[in-house]
């Protein structure tokens, strides 16, 4: 070995054993692995009944704003969103 790793080896068995006059036998990493706490697995939440009425009336005024092929045309999604929002509140 070098003399690099000569001092290198001779500086870790020296911090070792200054370690285990204080009751330390083992090297422990730093970060020691968070583990969470297992918890109760979420159920769904409940749709209002706003939410099912903006929902449905988006899907009844969704073919306006589309193009034959099945996209949005320009702004569509914007302008479906708006006026679902907007029968929704009636």
């Amino acid at each position: 070995m070098g003399v690099w790793e000569d001092g290198f080896s001779a500086g870790w068995t020296a911090g070792i054993e200054q370690g285990s006059k204080f009751g330390h036998t083992e090297v422990k990493p730093r970060i020691a692995a968070h583990k969470p706490a297992p918890s109760k697995k979420k159920s769904p939440r409940k749709a209002s009944a706003a939410n099912k009425r903006y929902g449905a009336a988006f899907k009844r005024l969704a073919p306006k704003y589309k193009k034959k092929g099945g996209g949005w045309k320009k702004d569509g999604f914007k302008r479906c969103a708006a006026a679902a929002r907007k029968a929704a509140k009636k």
